[in-house]
C-alpha cells in the first residue's frame, strides 16, 4: 500500500535516469519504514540508559565506542556491499538491527556488558545501511534534477523522523520503553521487503579497488566530513540528553519519552518547507552558497544551546537548527553524490567517507566522556556546545569539483 501511494506521487515528476518508477518508489518506501523504525526508538536510548542509572560520562563513552566501532568497520561493510550489491546490504542491515533492539531491551535486567552486542550489531546494521543507501540513491539520481530528487527524499525522511519520534514518545509513556524497542525490531523487517521486488542498480559481485583511486576527491573535505560526524553527534545525542535531563527531567515515571518525543517533532513543518526550496537553490547552481551560509547558520544553534533553559526555547531552536542542518546536508549530499559519479569507483568512495563521518562522531563522544568526567555534567555539556559552534564552521570548508563551475 504505502509503496502504491509513493508510486502515484511520484509518476508524474519522473527525473530518474537509471530507474524505473517501481524501484524508486521501493526505495522511498523501504526509507520510510526504515527511518520510522530507527527513530520511534533511538531518539531516546540515551535517555533510556540515564533513566537506568547510567551516568553521561558512561552513556558518552558507549557512544563514543559505537561511532569508533562504525568507523573501523565501514570499509568492511562498503566491501559486503560491493559484492551483494546495496539492495541486498539494505535488506540485510535491517535484519541486524533486530536483533540489537531486543538486546537493548534487555540491559535494565542483565547488565551493561549486553552494550557490547549492540555496539557490533547495530553499528554494523548501521554503517552497511549508510553506504548502501548512499550507493542505491546515488545511482538512481538525474544530473539535471539530482537537487529536487534530494528534496523529495529528504521530505520523505523528514515527515517519517518528524512523526516518528513523537509516535515512540507517547508509546514509551504508555507501554514503557521496551515495548517501543520491540515494536522497532518488527518495523525493520517491514522495511526490507519493498527491496525484492527488483534487481540491483549496480552490479554485485563487485570488490573495493584502492589502486589508482582518485585521493584528489577525498582529501579536500576530510575536515568537513570529519566535522559532519560531530555536528550529528552534538545534535543527536548530545542535546536530547541536555533536553531531557536538564530541561524536561527524567524522573520515575515514562512522561520524559512524550515530552521529547513532542520537541524532537516540531521540526517537521519547517523541515517540510526548507527540503523544497533548498533543492530549488541546488539546482540553480546556489549550491556552494547555501552550504556556506546554512553552516553558519549551524553553528550560531549550537552557540545558543547552551543558553537555552526551556521547552518553548527548545522547540524553536531545534526548528532553527533544523533549517540550518538541511540546508547544509542537501548541499553537501549534492557534490558527495556528484564525487562518487566522478570517482569511477562509487562504493569504494562512500565507504571511505563513512569512515571519516563516524571518526568525527566518536571524537565528540570522547570529548563529552573527558569533560562530563573531570568538570561535571552540567558544565561539561556547556562547554561541548561552544566547541561543536567552532568544529562546525569546518563543514563550509568543503570542496567539491561541482560547485566550481
Amino acid at each position: 500500500m504505502l509503496q502504491k501511494i509513493l508510486h502515484r506521487i511520484l509518476v508524474q515528476r519522473h527525473f530518474w535516469r537509471y530507474a524505473t518508477f517501481s524501484e524508486v518508489s521501493e526505495l522511498y518506501a523501504s526509507r520510510m519504514l526504515r527511518m520510522l523504525a530507527l527513530n520511534i526508538a533511538a531518539s531516546f536510548m540515551s535517555i533510556f540508559l540515564y533513566q537506568h542509572g547510567y551516568s553521561i560520562s558512561f552513556i558518552a563513552l558507549f557512544w563514543g565506542i559505537f561511532f569508533l566501532f562504525k568507523s573501523f568497520i565501514a570499509l568492511p561493510a562498503a566491501a559486503i556491499t560491493a559484492h551483494i550489491g546495496a539492495k541486498h546490504g539494505i535488506l540485510l542491515s535491517n535484519l541486524m538491527y533486530i536483533p540489537s533492539m531486543i538486546i537493548f531491551a534487555l540491559v535494565p535486567i542483565y547488565g551493561p556488558y549486553l552494550l557490547i552486542l549492540v555496539v557490533i550489531l547495530q553499528g554494523a546494521s548501521a554503517a552497511l545501511y549508510s553506504i548502501s543507501y548512499s550507493t542505491d540513491f546515488s545511482k538512481v539520481k538525474s544530473v539535471l534534477h539530482a537537487g529536487k530528487e534530494i528534496a523529495y527524499m529528504n521530505i520523505v525522511e523528514k515527515v517519517t523522523t518528524g512523526l516518528s519520534p513523537l509516535i515512540g514518545g507517547f508509546l514509551a509513556f504508555a507501554f514503557g520503553p521496551q515495548v517501543v524497542l520491540i515494536i522497532a525490531a518488527v518495523l525493520f523487517s517491514f522495511a526490507a521487503a519493498p527491496l525484492l521486488q527488483t534487481g540491483e542498480q549496480e552490479r554485485p559481485r563487485q570488490k573495493l579497488n584502492f589502486k589508482g583511486f582518485p585521493w584528489h576527491l577525498v582529501r579536500p573535505n576530510i575536515a568537513s566530513q570529519i566535522a559532519i560526524g560531530f555536528d550529528v553527534f552534538t545534535s543527536g545525542t548530545v542535546w536530547t540528553m541536555f533536553t531531557a535531563v536538564f530541561i524536561i527531567g527524567v524522573g520515575s515515571t515514562n512522561a520524559v519519552y512524550a515530552a521529547n518525543g513532542i520537541l524532537l517533532s516540531v521540526v517537521l513543518f519547517a523541515a517540510l518547507g526548507a527540503s523544497y526550496a533548498y533543492g530549488k537553490l541546488i539546482d540553480q547552481k546556489r549550491g556552494k552558497e547555501l552550504l556556506r551560509i546554512a553552516s553558519v547558520g549551524n553553528s550560531l544553534t549550537h552557540l545558543m544551546r547552551a543558553f537555552t533553559g526551556t521547552p518553548i526555547a527548545v522547540a524553536g531552536l531545534n526548528i532553527a537548527n533544523e533549517a540550518a542542518t538541511t540546508g547544509y546536508t542537501m548541499a553537501y549530499t549534492r557534490g558527495l553524490f556528484d564525487n562518487a559519479d566522478l570517482s569511477g569507483q562509487r562504493v569504494t568512495y562512500l565507504g571511505i567517507v563513512e569512515v571519516q563521518s563516524n571518526f568525527g562522531a566518536a571524537v565528540g563522544g570522547f570529548l563529552l566522556f573527558f569533560l562530563a568526567s573531570h568538570i561535571g555534567d552540567k558544565p561539561s555539556i556547556h562547554l561541548f556546545f561552544f566547541i561543536a559552534a567552532a568544529v562546525v564552521l569546518l563543514i563550509a570548508t568543503a570542496k567539491f569539483p561541482l560547485y566550481r563551475k
